[in-house]
């Protein structure tokens, strides 16, 4: 499986550099959402841009990660839909289980705006 790791101090940026998310593909990435959790990753950015074909496993793959990242407290989010992909998605009406945004700058900005806001709960309920 090709992609590429962009580790920062609030997030991790995964881009699958491959343009099928199958059965080939699947477990290797549920393992990478696993090892990445494990090493303290708490809120993680998926760049789907290359990908231009997912089926059924390459889905359940996607909501290992979500599962992964959001039982933890993180934030999970797919960004760079190709068309096919977003089709499948929402289809599947996992569009209303995924957060799904449009540029990795976008769940970024999403990223950070949340922490801010829990890092100002907490910091109010301890007044």
């Amino acid at each position: 499986m090709k992609f590429s790791v962009d580790k920062q101090e609030q997030y991790t940026i995964l881009k699958l550099e491959e343009d099928k998310l199958d059965s080939t593909i699947s477990p290797d990435l549920k393992s990478e959402f696993v090892n990445l959790s494990t090493q303290g990753t708490t809120n993680l950015i998926v760049n789907l841009s290359a990908t231009k074909y997912s089926d059924s496993s390459g889905l359940s793959a996607l909501l290992t990660g979500n599962r992964t990242f959001t039982e933890g407290g993180g934030q999970f989010v797919l960004t760079a839909l190709q068309p096919m992909v977003e089709k499948l998605i929402a289809i599947s009406q996992l569009d209303k289980v995924l957060n799904i945004l449009s540029t990795d700058e976008e769940a970024v900005n999403s990223i950070v705006t949340s922490e801010l806001e829990q890092q100002m709960g907490e910091e109010g309920s301890e007044d």
